[in-house]
């Protein structure tokens, strides 16, 4: 049977080097499909050095040079993430393919890749937009990427004292956060490193962000929600007059007095879903709700 043609490109994590069974699972069920591959260059030598896998690949493309129908993030949602960071603004939708316990991004296991794939020929599914956080500075500018899928969190340097962040929403003064740091997040990053310091979980597709303190310092500091649509100034000082910008875990060294700009990108990550994928079954699995029965 004649499919049409689509073009895929592939990205994995590195580090998963006892996955080779799952990696041919996936492979093959693309395989049967014989679409265009083409291969981050990393990946394709971690593949066929490492991993001694045979990969049909149209081509390898090194950095940002790619296009396709479809990205594939072969890992977890640490891998998903580093996708979305090469993804930008390109508007492709991401499939996250999880070979481990399975994620909230990566959330498609290699024994459904024979159905996944199907489902994206037969275009039986749904595509997510997920709101990105921008960080711009009033100094150097990143290295790295500045758009955020999880969250934005400012943290303090040194072990030795917290960092006073103050906090502007619109222009209007907030308040002054005397913490170890401050989480900025968006739906999709509201169930990781926000909710360990106790921030809300928000349901994705929600048009808000919000704002969870770092062991503060004071017991009634509270997490905020706000609209997406607000623009946070954060102005930063600290004792050892540096403090670190951690965009989606990938953190830069910032000087004191530097003022943070954050608001929602003017792009959006998309994510693959499978037409029949039940956001609040997988979240009571992951927080175990109901696990207790007494």
């Amino acid at each position: 049977m004649e499919h049409r043609k689509l073009r895929f490109a592939l990205f994995g994590n590195v580090y998963q080097t006892k996955k080779s069974a799952s990696i041919q699972k996936v492979l093959s069920a693309l395989s049967e499909y014989a679409p265009e591959l083409y291969v981050d260059a990393e990946y394709y030598q971690f593949l066929t050095d490492e991993q001694h896998i045979e990969v049909k690949a149209d081509g390898v493309f090194f950095g940002n040079e790619f296009d396709a129908d479809f990205v594939i993030s072969m890992g977890g949602d640490g891998t998903f993430l580093k996708a979305a960071s090469r993804v930008r603004e390109k508007n492709i939708p991401i499939i996250g393919v999880n070979l481990g316990r399975l994620g909230f991004l990566a959330d498609i296991g290699p024994d459904d890749m024979d159905r996944c794939v199907k489902a994206l020929y037969d275009d039986d599914f749904a595509i997510e937009s997920r709101a990105l956080i921008e960080v711009s500075t009033d100094g150097e500018p990143f290295e790295t990427f500045n758009c955020a899928l999880n969250d934005v969190a400012i943290l303090k340097r040194d072990t030795a004292s917290m960092i006073s962040i103050r906090a502007s929403i619109n222009g209007q003064y907030l308040n002054t956060y005397q913490a170890d740091g401050l989480v900025v997040s968006t739906p999709t990053g509201s169930t990781a490193y926000s909710l360990s310091n106790g921030g809300p979980i928000i349901v994705p597709g929600t048009k808000v962000f919000s704002m969870t303190a770092v062991a503060p310092h004071s017991l009634n500091v509270r997490p905020i929600v706000l609209p997406d649509s607000a623009v946070i100034e954060l102005d930063v000082e600290s004792r050892s007059h540096h403090f670190l910008v951690a965009i989606d875990g990938r953190s830069e060294k910032c000087k004191e007095g530097t003022r943070l700009t954050l608001r929602r990108a003017p792009y959006d990550v998309k994510v693959v879903k499978r037409a029949e994928h039940r956001y609040f079954d997988s979240l009571r699995e992951k927080m175990m709700w109901g696990a207790d029965q007494r």
